[in-house]
């Protein structure tokens, strides 16, 4: 059977090798929301860099571009962290180069894997069956906070541990404590994490409606996966609630 482990922080992932491996990166508050998002409101691509430096040097090229760091738009970007800005249909068909502090950075540790694939509440389900269609064994990459771990990120490991449960066997302590933690959070998410601390950091720029909608399961139904350095969408085949 298929093996899925959870890497708890982007620091370990030298330990665990990403070779040979589908990496699930996932960036819950709110890079990774926030991808699949845009790439669901028409967002033609979205290129993920490492350095405010590389995002302005596309910038210059044309692209959209959004640099955040420690929850804020830097300086010099109209574009910022919320999935809500990216709902704006005149973005449709445009590139977006995209850093943040810590999501981006997750994704650039993750281009040896055999895949990259971004994973949200927002698109779980679909990750999760797709996840289920494919050969490999599975990473969950939680980003963290600047090399350390974070509460949201690891709840959504858990929930996608226990999605994928009949189909891949989790060996790892951090599947295991992800899955507990989990099954701790998942009756209010919100209030498991009101005390977390990148939940403080975001309700102190008083974006509380982003925490809300960043809960919020299975609001689209594509998969976005990283080709030649950028994130193109994929339908995912998993039917949305009415749909």
């Amino acid at each position: 059977m298929k093996i899925v482990e959870v890497c708890l922080t982007p620091d370990l992932v030298k330990t665990y090798g990403v070779e040979n491996k589908v990496v699930v990166v996932v960036d819950i508050l709110r890079a990774t929301s926030v991808m699949v998002t845009a790439l669901s409101h028409g967002i033609k691509s979205i290129t993920p860099v490492a350095t405010v430096e590389e995002c302005k040097a596309l910038k210059d090229k044309g692209y959209l571009a959004a640099a955040e760091r420690d929850g804020k738009t830097v300086e010099g970007f109209e574009l910022g962290n919320s999935p809500f800005t990216y709902m704006d249909k005149s973005f449709a068909g445009k590139k977006l180069a995209v850093t943040t502090t810590n999501g981006t950075l997750a994704i650039t540790r993750s281009v040896m894997a055999e895949e990259v694939v971004i994973g949200s509440f927002l698109n779980i389900s679909s990750v999760a069956q797709y996840l289920k269609n494919q050969e490999h064994d599975v990473m969950i990459l939680c980003a963290g906070w600047k090399g350390m771990v974070n509460l949201e990120d690891t709840i959504f490991a858990g929930a996608l541990v226990e999605m994928l449960s009949d189909s891949f066997d989790s060996e790892n302590d951090s599947a295991i404590a992800a899955l507990a933690l989990y099954k701790m959070a998942k009756e209010d998410m919100m209030a498991f994490l009101k005390n977390s601390a990148h939940a403080k950091r975001l309700q102190g720029l008083s974006i509380i409606k982003d925490i809300s909608f960043c809960l919020e399961r299975d609001v689209y139904n594509i998969i976005p996966v990283l080709k030649n350095g950028e994130l193109v969408a994929r339908e995912g085949n998993y039917a949305l609630a009415g749909s």
